[in-house]
C-alpha cells in the first residue's frame, strides 16, 4: 500500500501548506483560486466522462445508477449529515468547510486514478497511477486548504480508507473485477466530480454527496448479473 500512503501524505502536506499561505492571501485572490478549482473540477469530470462513456457496454446503466443512487442519497440526506459533522470545525460566518471537504473527497477519491490506482497496486504491484494521483492531489489540497483551511486534511483520512478498502477488495476478489465495472464506476465518478465543480462556481448546488450512492449501483448490477449467469 505504499502508493496509498504516499498519496495520503501529499494531501496532508498540501493542506498544511495551503492553510499557512491562506493568512497572506487576500479575499479576492482566494475567490480566484476557488473559481480555478471549480473550473478544474468541471474539466476533470468531463474528461473522465468522455474517456469512459464510449467504452460502456450498458449506456443506460449510468442514468439508472444516478437516478436510484441520488434518490437514496436525498432520502437519507447525506449532504445534511455531512454538514452537521463538519459544523464543529467551522465558526459561524466562516468558510464553508463542508463544501470544501465534499469537493476534496470527490476529487481525491472518485477520480479514475484513485479507483484504478489501488487495483493496479494490488494486482500488479504498479504504483504509477497512485504516484501520479498523489502529485495532482498535493496541488489540489493546497488550493482547497488556502480557501477552506486546515480542515481539508480530514480528506486524507477518507482517502486512506477509500484506497485501502479498494486495495484489500482487489486482493480478495481479483478474479471477479472486470473492466466493464470499472468503466461504469468511472463514468458516474466523472459526473460527480463535474457536479462538485458546478457547486464551487455557484452555478448550481447539486449536493454531490447525496449522489454518492450512485457509485454502488453498478457494483450491485454486475453482482446480480454474475449471480444469475453463473
Amino acid at each position: 500500500m505504499i502508493g496509498t500512503i504516499v498519496n495520503t501524505c501529499t494531501i496532508l502536506a498540501g493542506s498544511i501548506i495551503g492553510s499557512v499561505i491562506k493568512k497572506g492571501i487576500k479575499q479576492q485572490y482566494q475567490d480566484a483560486l476557488l473559481n480555478a478549482m471549480g473550473l478544474a473540477a468541471v474539466a476533470l469530470g468531463i474528461n473522465t466522462l468522455v474517456q469512459n462513456l464510449p467504452n460502456s457496454q450498458f449506456p443506460v446503466l449510468f442514468i439508472l445508477s444516478l437516478a436510484a443512487g441520488s434518490l437514496f442519497g436525498y432520502i437519507v440526506d447525506l449532504d445534511k449529515r455531512f454538514q452537521n459533522l463538519t459544523d464543529r470545525f467551522t465558526s459561524s460566518g466562516g468558510s464553508n468547510l463542508a463544501q470544501g471537504l465534499s469537493t476534496g473527497i470527490m476529487l481525491f477519491c472518485i477520480g479514475t486514478l484513485s479507483i484504478l490506482g489501488p487495483i493496479e497496486s494490488a494486482l500488479h504491484g504498479d504504483h504509477t497511477f497512485l504516484f501520479t494521483n498523489a502529485t495532482l492531489d498535493f496541488v489540489t489540497s493546497m488550493v482547497l486548504a488556502s480557501t477552506y483551511g486546515i480542515g481539508i486534511a480530514i480528506a486524507a483520512a477518507v482517502l486512506f480508507l477509500w484506497q485501502g478498502g479498494i486495495y484489500l477488495l482487489a486482493l480478495s476478489v481479483a478474479s471477479s473485477l472486470s473492466s466493464e465495472l470499472l468503466t461504469e464506476v468511472s463514468i458516474i465518478g466523472g459526473i460527480l466530480i463535474a457536479s462538485s465543480g458546478l457547486s464551487i462556481l455557484k452555478i448550481k448546488d447539486l449536493k454531490a454527496l447525496n449522489m454518492l450512492p450512485s457509485l454502488f449501483v453498478p457494483v450491485i448490477w454486475f453482482g446480480v448479473k454474475a449471480l444469475f449467469l453463473s
